[in-house]
């Protein structure tokens, strides 16, 4: 980011069905482990184990706060607190510093959406709860965080489906670079559901409940047949580079470079073209040469047309030297959150120079072959990494993060 304050990582918390802390998620990937459950209440789909979603865990909230909480706002919150606890801040820095935050989402919660409309539709709408709203809002994820912290700063939420949380962190980068703040909570969170998988299914966009729930989803694969849903939620703290320095604070990485853009064209068929020019951006917008980034963390999640745009935009911007793999074998697909719960499982992996590989991937599928493919570990060291996100509607975004400044 030439000419701006940098922006760096302080803080990082995560929540996740693989593990609520980056160590865990890690220790969790790099064991090969999957979340691919039969969801109970609709087998015909295939979701993600769903975070843990007991009550007793989200008591460390206040009552005052949870009672206009989904499970969304839960699993932002809990994130928002190990991000806090992480960058060694106080809540009386956040207000001094009008720290704010900048969290996104897909459909804010599509339980309480569900139980608001049942109530609606079985007549009984005198036994909605004010607290619906609040709790379906699509930004509820964002105003809770900033309820949970005492943020007292700007809140914005991008609601880009599954590029919000990528999108989220560029925002609050920018933010932070142009000198408008020092102290950003980024990131994003998600829940599933029926209504989420079935939506997907409609689209033939899906994985069918066919054989070991293991098995799927199967990114970049001759054999993938579609996505799996997932949940959960990634927060970071950003803060200026010098307020980090002076303080003394623990520094994840840098966020150099990141963009996002269209193709201008497709609801739901992504645009190898528009990716590509996205990363190129990126790139630019780091002053980072293609051949000098380490790793990619693709965004990878298993449709037929996703990977394949993918792999051809990878193909063409970095060609076949820089190492690939998608985490969404073993997390599924967890929306809006997906782009910074997969970043703070890079963070670990640069910590144990280890590139976890993309699970079930054993047949490399012909439209998205000529990339680096990660297919088992593999020890590398990190210092700088890419991540992609995309979105319905033609929505892209890619980031750029030095590690260890």
């Amino acid at each position: 980011m030439n000419g701006l304050k940098r922006v760096v990582i302080t803080g990082c918390g995560v929540y996740s069905a693989l593990g609520d802390t980056p160590a865990a998620l890690f220790d969790n990937l790099a064991q090969g482990k999957s979340a691919v459950v039969r969801a109970g209440e609709d087998e015909h789909f295939l979701p993600t184990a769903p975070a843990p979603r007991d009550p007793e865990r989200f008591r460390v909230l206040p009552r005052t706060l949870r009672r206009a909480m989904a499970p969304s706002a839960c699993f932002t919150a809990m994130a928002g607190l190990a991000a806090l606890n992480d960058s060694g801040l106080t809540r009386d820095d956040l207000v001094a510093l009008n720290a704010g935050c900048a969290v996104g989402s897909t459909m804010g919660s599509v339980s309480a959406l569900r139980d608001g409309y049942s109530l609606v539709f079985s007549g009984q709408s005198d036994r909605l709860s004010p607290m619906h709203f609040f709790k379906s809002a699509s930004h509820t994820t964002a105003f809770n965080l900033a309820r949970t912290l005492g943020l007292q700063g700007a809140i914005y939420s991008p609601c880009s489906a599954c590029a919000s949380g990528l999108q989220a962190m560029g925002l609050g980068a920018a933010l932070i670079a142009s000198g408008q703040t020092e102290v950003m909570f980024c990131g994003g969170a998600d829940e599933t559901g029926s209504e989420v998988s079935g939506s997907f299914a409609l689209m033939y966009a899906h994985a069918p409940a066919e054989g070991d729930p293991q098995e799927s989803p199967q990114p970049f694969s001759a054999h993938r047949k579609g996505l799996v849903c997932g949940e959960g939620a990634g927060i970071f703290c950003l803060e200026e580079y010098e307020h980090a320095r002076r303080r003394g604070a623990h520094i994840y990485g840098e966020i150099v470079g990141y963009a996002s853009n269209s193709g201008g064209t497709g609801l739901s068929q992504s645009d190898a073209p528009a990716i590509a020019r996205c990363m190129t951006a990126t790139c630019a917008m780091a002053g980072i040469a293609p051949s000098d980034i380490d790793y990619i963390s693709a965004h990878a999640t298993s449709t037929l047309q996703g990977d394949a745009a993918e792999a051809a935009a990878i193909r063409d911007v970095f060609g076949d030297s820089v190492p690939v793999s998608s985490l969404k074998g073993h997390l599924g697909h967890t929306l809006g959150a997906s782009g910074p719960l997969e970043m703070a499982a890079v963070f670990e992996m640069a910590r144990h120079n280890l590139l976890i590989p993309t699970r079930n991937l054993r047949d490399v599928a012909d439209d998205c072959a000529g990339i680096d493919h990660v297919t088992a570990p593999r020890e590398k060291k990190i210092r700088v990494f890419f991540k992609n996100s995309f979105a319905f509607g033609g929505i892209n975004a890619s980031l750029i993060c030095k590690i260890n400044v």
